[in-house]
């Protein structure tokens, strides 16, 4: 015969997920009621990508540039992929911040809402909004004259790394904000890491062609980490050794900060 405890303990991840898709959901309906919030963040990609994709088209031809066989444009679009998914989840905290703002975060954690479904939802709205822009971009690059020779498995790899990279960034944007509780905490920390992020990485440039010490910071930086998943994949003859070992970390990266997220809800609750 099952015990209690028992039974309880099997229903846990059970609640956990109809709790995320619940909550998950509520997100979703205000993405779709408001969808400028996603075509405004695609602005900036599809300018990175068509002008600077034709403005330095010629780098490929430098000295030591080492991925220039499919052209710039191929060079370039993983990392204006992985640019949109680290500046959209770099802003993910504004959501608990509007909650905490309007009383629906107390009403929530007095809820038997789950910590970890609360969590898993922000993350989860987060990384499909990321699965829509990044589709979009890929879509603007191939008819822009993009070739990726990896195929379909290339964008594959692509939106995974994406995905990945959200919920690193997300979740640490999410324990930002229930920390602070600060809008103007959250876009000084925001803007004073992606930018560096973005440039110590391989995302706009071949960092072969950088000073030796930019290579060695960029190896710890997640960015990067995405970058090299995403344009590894794209190759005609694919390193996939390298791929899953970088996507590897990327996933790591989302469980540390996963469960730094859900430990900053106790950190709240206690200082409320």
């Amino acid at each position: 015969m099952t015990t209690a405890p028992a039974r309880l303990a099997s229903s846990r991840p059970l609640t956990v997920i109809m709790h995320s898709a619940l909550l998950t959901g509520r997100l979703l309906r205000t993405l779709r009621r408001m969808p400028t919030f996603l075509v405004i963040g695609l602005v900036q990609p599809v300018i990175w990508l068509l002008l600077f994709g034709q403005l330095f088209h010629s780098v490929v031809n430098l000295p030591g540039f080492a991925h220039g066989d499919g052209g710039f444009l191929q060079f370039l679009t993983p990392g204006v992929v992985m640019m949109t998914a680290l500046f959209a989840s770099a802003w993910a905290g504004t959501t608990y911040l509007q909650d905490i703002d309007r009383g629906v975060m107390d009403r929530m954690l007095t809820s038997p809402a789950s910590r970890g479904a609360m969590v898993i939802a922000t993350m989860a709205y987060q990384a499909i909004q990321t699965l829509i822009q990044s589709l979009i971009i890929v879509a603007i690059a191939l008819v822009a004259g993009a070739r990726f020779p990896g195929g379909v498995a290339s964008v594959g790899v692509t939106l995974l790394a994406a995905v990945l990279l959200t919920l690193i960034f997300s979740a640490l944007s999410d324990a930002v904000a229930l920390l602070t509780r600060q809008q103007a905490t959250l876009i000084a920390i925001s803007q004073f890491t992606t930018l560096p992020l973005m440039f110590l990485s391989s995302a706009v440039m071949d960092l072969g062609l950088a000073p030796g010490w930019v290579d060695h910071v960029a190896d710890y930086n997640p960015m990067k980490w995405a970058v090299v998943a995403a344009r590894g994949a794209m190759l005609a003859h694919t390193d996939w050794s390298t791929v899953w070992a970088h996507l590897g970390l990327l996933t790591a990266a989302a469980l540390v900060m996963g469960l730094l997220s859900t430990r900053a809800f106790r950190t709240y609750r206690t200082s409320a």
